[in-house]
């Protein structure tokens, strides 16, 4: 019985001539991801900003849509268009062309200016994409010259158009000499992440949009590598799948108050469902990194010279599940509802592995009957209007706990929630010229939790908006599309991190009724000129100029709470920004690159 309907299943799905490859486009693809959200702006397709990233299968029919509206579409952006078509011609069950190639135009294709091997079946059922990945940039500034560089490669496979399997490794490496061991404290002589990136703490990122990485030791910088892929089974309604990838819910340009996208990429079960034009389901359940040691769990070691073995602990378990509901009722409108928990128990709990269900009341559950502390649950909601044409005006609101009794003036507690709003005009009265403005704040203990393992952070990155619970972040940007494959942008950031609270769970009460963006501790203000130039798809050269004023603010008041960590300006300034970015700093980058 059994094998009769995966018969069906199966005759049905190849009856609809799917187009193929249901894998992630990374989120670095910014060229893309930009062209996308013009055309989206502009009106010319329809297509939900909320959860990200989109699939290969997603992104070639908001193309084909593109394409079919393409009286819309001025004399630069119709050449994007053939552009971005052909690097997903597979997807189109079509074969690539290049410049530089050996192809027989029908099933393979082996490419030098774009560097790929490309390969698919007479009758489409097997597809298969690789390519090298390779690049390098160079920061300079008065305080000396930092390199990055990375290399590796991915491989996509599609087989039957219902099943994508996908893999890529970059490893990466930083050096230059303002990274070396001499200009940090004794301290720090053990990295647990590059000086670049990271604070003085060595369980604190520094607050920077930057990609959160876990770095390997190295006196003279940082080496880290990174390994995504997945895979995933799929049909025109809908995938499930494993995959160990970046993702980011809520509609933002800068960075999202929701998911950011920005800490490490953690693996996750995840279930998408698309069975109309008006509506898509997102759900997943992740594995996270807590970095908190689990003093019940260790490995035992022998080592010479020792009376008994060493105990090697081990992190505790931590889980996350969580799902999105997006409405779009009209072409204008999209709205998006959600909840989320985090726990830590010793193995995966059955209930959060129910995709459509409301978290809070699930942990309340299987928690009050023993009096025992809940878990961390949240719920979160993101809004995108398009009132006239070249318009989208966008919200999220995230909220780790709610009492209405706070909203009143009375009361002077204030519930830990971020929201952030947005607009972003694009289109007009110059064609390729586009304005986005984004702003940012978020409440005393927004994100944090009185239990260090579930608090909203994986390898001790917030997978919110990068700056954290009291806090407040601008971003304006100005950019301009003049011709095919350039993208020039000017951007201006302005965030603020304001007295800084530890959640004592005790305390929480008078913590949460202190006034919030009271008291700087920390500001960096960022002007930034960038261009970006893909002459081919997956090939990058990238220009930019910077200038910040990075700062720290005393704050040794008297009679502090119990809960607020008090420091110097130096104090706050190490803690939150590297050494490099410290103070007045104009910055010069260059980037080429084969990946992203």
């Amino acid at each position: 019985m059994e094998r009769k309907w995966l018969i069906i299943i199966w005759v049905i799905g190849v009856a609809c001539n799917l187009a193929a490859q249901n894998m992630p486009v990374s989120l670095s693809y910014v060229r893309l991801y930009d062209y996308l959200d013009e055309l989206i702006t502009d009106g010319v397709i329809t297509a939900q900003t909320t959860v990200r990233p989109y699939t290969r299968t997603q992104v070639a029919s908001m193309l084909l849509e593109a394409e079919n509206a393409d009286s819309l579409l001025n004399a630069r952006q119709k050449a994007d268009l053939v552009f971005y078509l052909n690097e997903f011609a597979l997807e189109r069950d079509t074969m690539v062309s290049n410049y530089v190639q050996y192809t027989d135009h029908r099933t393979f294709s082996l490419s030098l200016a774009d560097p790929q091997f490309s390969y698919k079946s007479t009758n489409n059922m097997f597809k298969l994409r690789l390519r090298p990945i390779l690049g390098a940039d160079v920061m300079m500034s008065k305080k000396g010259v930092l390199l990055q560089r990375w290399y590796g490669a991915e491989l996509q496979l599609d087989i039957a158009k219902h099943l994508s399997i996908w893999g890529s490794l970059r490893d990466n490496s930083w050096s230059g000499n303002w990274l070396n061991k001499e200009y940090f404290p004794t301290d720090m002589a053990r990295i647990y992440g590059a000086r670049i990136h990271y604070g003085a703490s060595q369980q604190q990122p520094a607050l920077s949009p930057l990609a959160g990485v876990q770095y390997k030791e190295a006196n003279y910088g940082g080496d880290f590598s990174d390994s995504k892929g997945g895979i995933s089974l799929y049909t025109w309604w809908g995938s499930v799948g494993i995959q160990r990838e970046n993702i980011a819910w809520g509609t933002a340009y800068h960075a999202s108050n929701i998911l950011s996208g920005r800490n490490p990429a953690v693996p996750m079960i995840t279930l998408q469902l698309t069975p109309c034009k008006w509506f898509q389901f997102d759900y997943f359940h992740a594995w996270l990194v807590s970095n908190v040691l689990d003093s019940t769990y260790y490995y035992s070691e022998n080592t010479a010279g020792a009376n008994e073995p060493v105990k090697n602990y081990r992190p505790y378990n931590k889980f996350m599940a969580a799902n999105m509901l997006t409405f779009t009722p009209i072409k204008q409108l999209s709205f998006s509802l959600g909840n989320s928990v985090i726990y830590a128990e010793q193995t995966i709990q059955a209930a959060y592995l129910i995709p459509i269900a409301f978290y809070k009341s699930l942990d309340h559950l299987l928690t009050k009957g023993v009096r025992t502390q809940n878990q961390n649950s949240q719920v979160f909601a993101s809004l995108s209007v398009r009132p006239v044409e070249h318009l989208q005006l966008y919200g999220s609101l995230f909220v780790d706990e709610v009492k209405f009794s706070r909203f009143k003036k009375s009361n002077p507690e204030n519930n830990p929630l971020s929201y952030q709003v947005g607009l972003n005009w694009s289109g007009w009265p110059v064609k390729g010229l586009s304005l986005k403005g984004e702003f940012t704040r978020s409440y005393i203990a927004c994100y944090t939790h009185s239990i260090d393992v579930l608090t909203w952070m994986s390898n001790s990155y917030n997978m919110g908006h990068y700056m954290g619970d009291n806090a407040q972040s601008i971003y304006a940007e100005l950019a301009y599309r003049p011709i095919r494959g350039l993208l020039l942008k000017l951007s201006y950031t302005n965030d603020v991190k304001y007295n800084s609270f530890a959640y004592l769970r005790d305390n929480i009460s008078a913590t949460i009724a202190q006034k919030p963006f009271d008291h700087s501790i920390y500001r960096n203000d960022e002007v930034r000129l960038d261009g970006i130039f893909e002459p081919h798809p997956n090939m990058y050269m990238r220009l930019s100029i910077g200038y910040n004023h990075a700062k720290g603010f005393d704050n040794l008041k008297e009679n502090a709470l119990p809960s607020e960590n008090l420091g110097d300006a130096q104090h706050y300034l190490d803690q939150y920004c590297p050494l490099y970015y410290q103070g007045k700093n104009l910055t010069v980058s260059a980037a080429f690159s084969f990946g992203f």
